[in-house]
């Protein structure tokens, strides 16, 4: 059972084959994944990651970590506060806020980082774990 307090996080480089993969399983081909000239035009200056590719990394934290297996999210809260393009290193971290005891639901704080510390999504969320 998760304690306020607890902690975990992993870290993944992310690669332009994710973007591939996500599209693949999406459909999501917003010019900025792809256009290097149209996403060195915007105000991302390069092509930027999608934010499921960059979420992923929570889910995977949530569901292997902290609070573990049987874990989905309820509700999620999250600003993405800085892009992330590929070849960055992200750690997804989470923190427990609250353990309810008298069901199985956490609430998380919920950050990514990318290499130089940047905090690149920042956020909450409310997660349940069915006993497995």
């Amino acid at each position: 059972m998760p304690t306020v307090g607890d902690k975990a996080s992993r870290t993944r480089r992310v690669r332009g084959e994710d973007i591939a993969l996500f599209t693949e399983l999406t459909g999501d081909r917003n010019p900025l994944h792809y256009d290097e000239e149209a996403a060195a035009r915007s105000r991302f200056g390069g092509l930027i990651v999608q934010g499921g590719v960059t979420t992923g990394l929570l889910n995977a934290v949530v569901a292997q970590d902290l609070p573990g297996p049987g874990s989905v999210f309820l509700h999620v809260d999250w600003s993405f506060t800085a892009p992330v393009r590929p070849g960055d290193e992200i750690t997804a971290e989470v923190e427990v806020l609250e353990a309810r005891e008298d069901k199985p639901i956490t609430r998380l704080r919920t950050t990514i980082v990318n290499q130089e510390g940047t905090v690149v999504l920042d956020g909450s969320a409310v997660v349940w774990t069915e006993p497995i």
